[in-house]
């Protein structure tokens, strides 16, 4: 079986875009105090992939 892989779709991928950190705080609902913290550790803006990783939210299902 033969598979063709377009390589623009490769390279359009989502964990690489490029997020400003108030942005992705307000969309995540992350606290202002946790919004600091993201700023201090990246600046500004920073990858969707390192946000992710490193971002720290309470559980909601309690």
């Amino acid at each position: 079986m033969t598979v063709v892989f377009d390589e623009k779709r490769i390279n359009e991928d989502k964990l690489t875009e490029v997020w400003s950190i108030q942005d992705f705080a307000r969309r995540y609902r992350l606290d202002s105090k946790e919004e600091t913290r993201l700023v201090a550790l990246f600046g500004r803006f920073a990858t969707a992939h390192e946000l992710l990783n490193n971002c720290r939210r309470p559980a909601t299902f309690r």
